[in-house]
C-alpha cells in the first residue's frame, strides 16, 4: 500500500516541522547510498558535503515528483530547490550540534542590500544571512538514508519556535530552558519537513554508525536586487 504523503499544513504552521513516512522507496535508498559511496561523498572522517545540487542525481531527486508532492502544498508550484547538503555521522565523524536556527543561504555573488549580512564563504560558495522574511518563505526537507533512532543522533526540535523570527543567543537559551524538546526519530526512507527558523539540535550518536541525511532547502521568493540564489543559477549549468 502506498504511504499517504499528505501534509497537515495547519500543524506544520503551528509546530514548524512534520514527519513524512516512506517518502523514499527501498530501491531509491539503495541507489542513493551506492551513488554516495561511488562519488566518495562520505569520505572517512568527513561528516558533511555541500553543493549537492551540482550533481545531476541529487538535482533530479530534489525535483522529483515525490519530493515535490510535499513541497508544493506548503510553498506552492513556484517553489524551487536552493541548497543541498549531505550529513553523515559515523564512528569517525560523530558530532554534537547545539540549539540553533538555519539562517544562512547560498547565493551567486556578494551584493550589498539592506538586511543582508553577515557574509561568509562555505565550500567556495558565497553565503549570507537574509532578512527573516526570506527564511519564513523557505522549507527544508531531510531525507533519511539510514534508520535514525534516538541513539543515532536523531534531530531534536523545539516546536513553535519558528514563529518568533531570528533569535539572539540569549533568547535561544531562554527558549531551550522553557520549551520541551521533541525528538524526530525516523527509519530509512522517512522525511522530515522543517522550517529553517525552528530551533533544532542533535546529540552525538551513542551507538554510532552511518546516519546519512540528504538535506534540501526550498524557497518561493526572490532575493533583493543584485542578489541571486546560487542553486537556481547552478540548475541551468547542471542541465547542460
Amino acid at each position: 500500500m502506498k504511504p499517504d504523503h499528505k501534509i497537515d499544513n495547519a500543524r506544520l504552521a503551528e509546530d514548524g516541522f512534520a514527519s513524512v513516512k516512506g517518502l523514499l522507496t527501498s530501491s531509491q535508498i539503495t541507489e542513493l547510498i551506492a551513488h554516495v559511496e561511488a562519488r566518495a561523498l562520505a569520505e572517512e572522517g568527513r561528516g558533511g558535503v555541500r553543493n549537492l545540487l551540482d550533481d545531476r542525481i541529487f538535482r533530479a531527486l530534489a525535483d522529483s515528483a515525490a519530493i515535490r508532492s510535499v513541497i508544493t502544498p506548503v510553498l506552492g508550484e513556484e517553489a524551487f530547490a536552493v541548497r543541498g547538503i549531505l550529513f553523515d555521522k559515523t564512528d569517525s565523524a560523530n558530532w554534537k550540534v547545539p540549539w540553533h536556527q538555519d539562517v544562512t543561504i547560498a547565493v551567486e555573488e556578494r551584493a550589498e542590500a539592506p538586511g543582508y549580512g553577515p557574509w561568509s564563504i562555505k565550500a567556495d560558495v558565497v553565503h549570507v544571512q537574509p532578512p527573516a522574511g526570506v527564511l519564513e518563505r523557505m522549507l527544508s526537507v531531510r531525507l533519511h538514508l539510514d534508520d535514525c533512532p534516538m541513539t543515532n543522533g536523531a534531530l531534536r526540535v523545539l516546536p513553535g519556535t519558528h514563529r518568533q523570527g531570528k533569535l539572539e543567543q540569549q533568547r535561544i537559551d531562554a527558549l531551550v530552558a522553557e520549551t520541551a524538546p521533541y525528538t524526530c526519530v525516523a527509519v530509512a526512507g522517512d522525511a522530515l519537513l522543517l522550517r529553517p527558523l525552528l530551533l533544532h539540535a542533535s546529540s552525538a550518536s551513542t551507538t554510532p554508525h552511518h546516519r546519512r541525511v540528504i538535506h534540501f532547502d526550498y524557497a518561493n521568493i526572490r532575493l533583493a536586487e543584485g542578489i541571486r540564489w546560487r542553486e537556481r543559477e547552478a540548475r541551468l549549468a547542471c542541465a547542460l
